[in-house]
């Protein structure tokens, strides 16, 4: 080889072009291009949203990945000269570190079910292996984007495949900042244990909890939606690689599905890949996708409740619940002086709707396929994408601006608490329902604290006060 990985490359002249051919004919592509023709064609064909497969590092590292593994395994099963294997390996090797990103020019959304995404990929790995081998761009009569960098594979089992593998990567990042958000929590949690208010349910007084028991929950539920993601995320590494068109497997050699798995595991470091059962009908199927953008849904719906929830808890300051303080991240207002707005959690509370809607796309595109290919897969992984990606960093933004500099404001909830008919529920069981009942509707009334009630008129004594109205009683807490 002329070149080693990593060598710089002289840019061409500004303006200069090169020629290149598919089927439709000669096309002019810029001279330093390392895409070609078909590439070329789809730049062109979907100029639709100016999101292009450069915007997707995982997505790109993913079809490196493939075409690694391909290269390695049809060199074993006898198709492909060691050469020209070494070459598809090293440029795809060169793609995953990171290089060469800004030549994969496609728009996310395009016709074709991903084959301009394939041969976008197939160009690049085969120019750049050209170099490699001391050739020039577009001599493919040395190596070929279509005879060699795609032999054994279509764009039907490649695209799935590295759509599965990026959405892997996004969701581990996804799972990293969740579990930082649960940290957070819980360390809120622990520091609010002793803050005892009022709980409510429909927005109306209940029972007395902690402050801490509230953001406890918090921490629950993100831990459920990591293991629900997780699940999800491991029915991903089920592949149709190696089944071709439509699962048959045709154009691909014996043992060329396994060894590309193995390879494939090796490259990417997932040792759970493994090959779908049957590949016709892997082929033709995108319900894992629908399981896990209706997981990436629950995880949206949730969190955006949580922000809802810490809204509600700091709103006011004066005139609302006032018992929590968040962040102040900026001026809230042009005309009210000293205003200050729940910014972070309404961001990601707008997040949240985004991934809603991602899912209706999802399911539409999802239900859209017909006979042996869904056609829709790249708006799939575009919704899937961006919704991992947006959720994983307003987790991070609602974690590092919002969650870890919550305070309690303790004179504010003991003030209500003291004030709550909801201490009344705790002497239901001893006074009995209906004087409970008359006692929380007179404090109502009146203003006054029902426990004052209850001293007057000599209900209960003040050691069964104490006992009854306890944070470890009132929150079912074991007394320390």
């Amino acid at each position: 080889m002329s070149l080693t990985a990593g060598s710089p490359r002289p840019a061409a002249p500004s303006g200069a072009v090169r020629t290149d051919h598919d089927m439709l004919g000669d096309i002019d592509v810029p001279a330093d291009a390392y895409y070609g023709a078909h590439t070329a064609r789809a730049v062109v064909n979907f100029a639709l949203t100016g999101e292009t497969l450069a915007s997707r590092p995982h997505l790109i590292s993913a079809l490196a990945a493939v075409k690694e593994a391909a290269a390695w395994a049809n060199t074993e099963v006898g198709a492909l000269n060691r050469e020209q294997a070494a070459a598809i390996a090293a440029a795809s090797a060169e793609i995953r570190g990171g290089a060469l990103r800004e030549q994969f020019v496609v728009d996310l959304i395009q016709g074709g079910a991903g084959t301009s995404t394939n041969m976008n990929a197939n160009e690049v790995v085969a120019n750049r292996a050209l170099e490699l081998l001391g050739r020039p761009r577009g001599d493919y009569s040395a190596l070929h984007p279509l005879d060699h960098v795609n032999l054994g594979q279509s764009t039907n089992d490649v695209y799935p495949t590295a759509v599965k593998l990026a959405l892997d990567g996004h969701i581990a990042e996804l799972l990293l900042a969740q579990a930082g958000l649960r940290e957070a929590f819980a360390e809120k949690a622990a520091e609010f244990a002793d803050v005892l208010k009022i709980g409510r349910t429909q927005l109306q007084d209940a029972v007395p909890m902690t402050l801490g028991q509230e953001f406890g929950a918090f921490a629950a539920t993100l831990a459920e939606d990591e293991q629900r993601l997780a699940e999800a995320r491991l029915l991903l590494h089920e592949l149709n690689l190696g089944g071709t068109a439509i699962g048959t497997g045709l154009n691909a050699r014996p043992g060329y599905r396994e060894r590309a798995l193995e390879h494939l595991r090796r490259i990417t470091g997932i040792p759970t890949l493994v090959s779908a059962p049957d590949l016709v009908e892997a082929t033709q199927d995108v319900g894992v996708f629908v399981q896990l953008s209706g997981v990436l849904k629950r995880v949206a719906v949730k969190l955006s409740k949580i922000c809802n929830d810490l809204r509600l808890l700091s709103s006011g300051p004066q005139a609302g619940f006032g018992e929590i303080t968040l962040p102040a991240r900026q001026a809230g207002s042009s005309i009210m002086p000293g205003k200050v707005n729940p910014v972070i959690p309404e961001a990601v509370n707008q997040v949240a709707f985004e991934i809603i809607g991602n899912d209706v796309t999802v399911t539409l595109a999802a239900e859209g396929g017909q006979l042996q290919l869904n056609a829709f897969e790249p708006i799939i992984y575009r919704s899937l994408g961006a919704g991992l990606d947006h959720l994983a960093a307003a987790i991070t933004v609602l974690t590092e601006h919002c969650v870890r500099g919550i305070t309690a404001n303790r004179r504010r909830l003991a003030e209500t608490i003291a004030a709550s008919t909801g201490l009344v529920t705790a002497l239901s069981p001893v006074l009995g329902y209906e004087t409970a009942c008359a006692l929380a509707l007179e404090a109502h009334h009146t203003g006054r604290p029902a426990l004052d009630l209850v001293r007057e008129r000599g209900l209960l004594t003040e050691a069964e006060l104490r006992v009854l109205t306890s944070p470890a009683s009132l929150t079912g807490r074991t007394a320390t």
